[in-house]
């Protein structure tokens, strides 16, 4: 049994650490939080909203993101780290909630764009006192504390909240400003004073937001077809909707998280922190955001197949939801990539390949039926996923021989 002052401090992660029920209580909230992204740019499928999508989803990344590495050093089910998780999660929560507001505030209430910026402040600031409280003489750290607070917390807050008293695609881009300033604040830091004392924790936290994202995408197929009669059509456009999640799943957990985890493991020090930094910090973010943007072209597009009294079924998607359906994918292909790139594995040709073709596929999916394009589009991601499986096997072979 825990005594007072172990539960009113923080305590220390030992290696091997993995992730607990605490951290999984704590991603419940970005569950929602994630959904409400897909419900903003939903509302209004333009490039301006999506984009708008893209840069609040970067936010809400950095707030899960900042938990994940404290999370590592830190046990998130004792001491004083589990209170401090709740009180993140009801701040995310509340961040969550005005997500649909940011752009277009409502009359009648909070100023939904000040209470998100002051919301996200409140996260980041809790995220650096925890780290000073939990690692007093740790002169490293508390050194790129501060530079953290200097570069990559203080002057994108700032932008945040001048942003907030702006509209339409000026805000847009002071929020854009400060998404760019705080990323590359973050790298400017550089690793020292950051560790990662358990590299099985990290990447197992950083599988299970990919989980949530995945999660949602599912969340999108049912959303889209919510109220409509279920017919075979919508039945078949589901399935081949979830074909397309399965295969994303199957590339990431068989052949990109093993394969960072392993190059991970291994490393030590600063070595160990910034390729933690650059895999998962960094190139993960575009693996959530493309599952983001997929599910919602597939939130349209199976909105467009059960609903029979306003779309025909020869009908294609049309504007940036054409795009988003297979460029969602694209990205996230191109993040799994740049993954294995960065781990030091043989060039993902296939990866490569198939992602550039999906970013470009946009053209073509508003030429043809939606549901033959979600059809399309699960067999070709199922296509990419044995292909690079069968790539991957054989450098390994080729590899093993050499040595």
């Amino acid at each position: 049994m825990a005594t007072g002052s172990e539960r009113s401090r923080m305590i220390a992660a030992e290696d091997g650490h993995r992730v607990t029920p605490a951290e999984l209580f704590f991603d419940l909230v970005f569950v929602y939080a994630i959904t409400q992204v897909t419900a903003l740019m939903a509302a209004d499928a333009t490039a301006q909203r999506v984009l708008g999508g893209m840069i609040v989803l970067a936010l809400l990344w950095w707030c899960w993101c900042c938990f994940a590495w404290l999370g590592n050093v830190v046990r998130a089910d004792s001491g004083a780290l589990f209170a401090v998780l709740v009180a993140v999660m009801a701040v995310v929560l509340v961040v969550s909630l005005t997500v649909p507001e940011v752009f277009s505030d409502r009359p009648g209430g909070l100023p939904g764009p000040l209470v998100f910026v002051l919301c996200y402040g409140m996260v980041r600031l809790l995220h650096l006192v925890s780290y000073r409280i939990a690692h007093p003489d740790d002169l490293a750290l508390r050194a790129t504390l501060r530079r953290t607070a200097l570069l990559s917390v203080g002057p994108p807050f700032v932008l945040l909240l001048i942003g907030s008293a702006l509209t339409g695609v000026t805000q847009l881009l002071v929020w854009l400003g400060a998404v760019v300033i705080d990323y590359v604040g973050i790298y400017v830091t550089g690793a020292s004073g950051w560790r990662v004392t358990s590299p099985g924790h990290f990447a197992e936290r950083h599988g299970l937001i990919v989980i949530i994202a995945l999660g949602e995408s599912i969340v999108a197929i049912g959303v889209g077809v919510s109220g409509y009669p279920v017919t075979a059509v919508v039945l078949t456009a589901a399935v081949a909707g979830l074909l397309v999640v399965a295969g994303l799943w199957r590339l990431y957990f068989r052949q990109v998280s093993e394969a960072a985890e392993h190059r991970l493991a291994p490393l030590e020090g600063d070595a160990r922190t910034r390729l933690a930094r650059d895999v998962y910090t960094f190139l993960h973010l575009p693996l959530v955001a493309g599952v983001v943007l997929a599910a919602l072209g597939m939130k349209k597009a199976l909105h467009q197949v059960a609903d029979t009294k306003h779309y025909a079924l020869a009908e294609p998607l049309h504007g940036v939801a054409a795009w988003a359906l297979t460029g969602g994918v694209g990205v996230f292909l191109l993040g799994a990539a740049a993954i294995l790139l960065r781990t030091g594995g043989r060039r993902p040709v296939t990866l490569i390949a198939g992602g550039l073709g999906c970013l470009l596929a946009g053209a073509a999916v508003a030429l043809i039926p939606a549901l033959v394009a979600v059809a399309l589009l699960a067999a070709a991601v199922t296509a990419l996923v044995v292909l690079h499986g069968r790539s991957a096997d054989v450098g390994g072979r080729q590899a093993a021989r050499r040595t």
